[in-house]
């Protein structure tokens, strides 16, 4: 094992994110192109596809599948990103696979990104999955998991984020994300109506929400919701432990999915029933009380969140919170405002992409208690004692709160994807 291969890859971060599939797909091929030893579903969107191929991964176990589950980020630990049969692999085997790609990874000059995707292929082919649940990096046509062939695509949603890449319209970001469908393959999506004429458009055999097929779901409050879809496959009643009305949103879409590739009825909903998210609306003791962790990144997320909130019954709490500099922290801020008590302004200390606290004051109206801290564990310090308080924002930061918490060892290279 080589110990410096993680340090090598985090280093190939700087050399930033450059859509395209050509490095990728050489890549592939000097591995032996290992992603056509396995089956494969990509997930994308932009908020909820991590939930929805976790789901779908859980189904297909349920079912007896031997299956994959790739996604990204990670919160603290790189071997989070690869997980067969419901079981995160070891480090030091992903550590064995990323040496063994490093040199053909340097002969084509690939990203991080290109490095992580055709790393989890090639861990998944050894380990004999039948199918693998690739959860799609940024967009979609020029994301590297779009080098792949799915045999059916999802796409949760279509939200403002990434824009500087992905383009500034929501139509413009579903035709970037509407690359992962296949014309003539199936296909699921839990997008608006305004924006299904883009998905439309290649071809793919779609079920879309409200056309196809329906959701309709009951609140059971802290444990989740009982969702009941209706496609051109029959009814389904399912559990979920996924809070948020996104989180049974994409329990059915997963659920669809799953139907769609031939899994049995049981297996959708024993593999619904126990899926586990970490840091998306994740409960977790601390000091008496509990801190809720949502990875909520952006203006889509926040609402969410605050929607969730108030679901729940929480009328107003403490929040810790960071963001990252090109996200639109004002509109997230305002999203929370109304469920908020008090704001602890914070940052990922180990994300050169985090905004500062102070900057983040700026968005801010007089009248709500705030307080700036310099690192994560100083925001946990700083919240009540036997109290529910709720740490928001990015991915990173909940990277960083969430070992704290559970007294766990914690990432320790710099992160920005």
């Amino acid at each position: 094992m080589n110990p410096d291969v993680l340090a090598w890859l985090f280093a190939r971060q700087r050399f930033g994110v450059h859509p395209g599939l050509e490095r990728v797909r050489d890549l592939l091929r000097r591995l032996g192109d290992p992603q056509i030893a396995f089956r494969t579903v990509l997930v994308g969107g932009t908020n909820g596809k991590g939930s929805a191929s976790a789901s779908l991964a859980g189904m297909f176990r349920a079912g007896g599948v031997r299956a994959g589950l790739f996604t990204s980020p990670h919160l603290t630990r790189f071997s989070e990103r690869f997980v067969v049969d419901g079981r995160e692999l070891d480090g030091a085997t992903v550590e064995a696979a990323l040496a063994r790609v490093r040199p053909h990874a340097e002969a084509v000059q690939a990203s991080f990104f290109e490095i992580v995707t055709a790393t989890g292929c090639l861990l998944f082919a050894e380990a004999g999955v039948t199918w693998a649940v690739m959860e799609v990096g940024l967009g979609g046509r020029l994301d590297a998991t779009n080098a792949l062939q799915p045999h059916l695509s999802v796409v949760t949603n279509v939200g403002l984020d990434h824009t500087a890449i992905l383009g500034g319209t929501r139509e413009e970001i579903a035709a970037e994300k509407s690359g992962i469908l296949r014309a003539g393959l199936p296909a699921v999506t839990g997008v608006s109506a305004a924006l299904l004429p883009i998905l439309d458009a290649v071809g793919a055999d779609l079920w879309a929400l409200d056309r196809e097929f329906a959701v309709r779901a009951e609140p059971l409050g802290w444990d989740g919701w009982d969702v009941h879809l209706r496609s051109p496959l029959g009814e389904l009643s399912l559990r979920t432990p996924l809070l948020g009305t996104h989180g049974a949103g994409n329990a059915a879409l997963a659920a669809l999915a799953a139907l769609r590739l031939g899994l049995p009825e049981q297996a959708v909903v024993t593999g619904a029933a126990g899926v586990r998210w970490p840091g998306r609306l994740e409960r977790v003791a601390w000091r008496g009380g509990t801190v809720l962790l949502d990875g909520a990144h952006n203006p889509d997320g926040t609402k969410a969140l605050r929607d969730a909130l108030r679901g729940l019954g929480v009328e107003r709490v403490p929040v810790v919170f960071g963001a990252a500099q090109d996200k639109d922290a004002g509109e997230m801020l305002r999203d929370l405002t109304p469920v908020m008590s008090s704001l602890i302004l914070t940052r990922a200390a180990l994300s050169p992409r985090a905004a500062l606290p102070d900057d983040l004051l700026a968005h801010l109206k007089p009248g709500l208690p705030v307080i700036v801290t310099d690192s994560p564990a100083e925001a946990l310090a700083r919240l009540p004692d036997g109290a529910l308080s709720v740490v928001c924002g990015s991915l990173y930061l909940i990277g960083e709160v969430r070992p704290l918490l559970l007294g766990e060892a914690g990432e320790t290279h710099e992160r920005w994807q």
